[in-house]
């Protein structure tokens, strides 16, 4: 079998096709959760915070120094904020469509029901004639 046919065998898998059409929704999906937390979730939390705008929240570390030409180096605190908000809605959002799409889906079928075995009796009478026997 040769290299390429491997690979084709490969790619038409269907995992690796789930998985390829779940990155790019995915990554679309990302683009949407952005925009809602950027444009309308964090414009009223600024509000109710007395006008914070998180992603500008920092600690300077070292000032820029227009003198040297230095930038400022900085920790960034309130982006990671805003990707925190992001990642809780994303994940919200993700366990809510799995609980839909499950609500969706027919229930499995029951399975067999398994065969009880012997019973304790019955064992219990296997063993002593088990021990009759040494």
């Amino acid at each position: 079998m040769s290299i390429v046919s491997e690979f084709k065998t490969f790619l038409m898998r269907g995992n690796v096709i789930d998985l390829a059409v779940g990155v790019v929704i995915g990554g679309a999906f990302g683009k949407i959760v952005t925009s809602l937390v950027d444009n309308i979730i964090m414009p009223p939390i600024g509000v109710l915070t007395g006008g914070v705008d998180f992603s500008d929240l920092k600690w300077v570390l070292v000032p820029a120094n227009p003198a040297t030409e230095t930038a400022e180096a900085a920790i960034s605190y309130g982006i990671f904020i805003n990707t925190l908000i992001q990642f809780v809605i994303i994940g919200a959002a993700i366990f809510l469509v799995v609980k839909a799409i499950n609500k969706l889906m027919p229930p499995p079928p029951p399975a067999p029901a398994a065969d009880p075995g012997p019973s304790e009796k019955e064992l219990l009478a296997g063993i002593l004639e088990e021990l009759k026997k040494k």
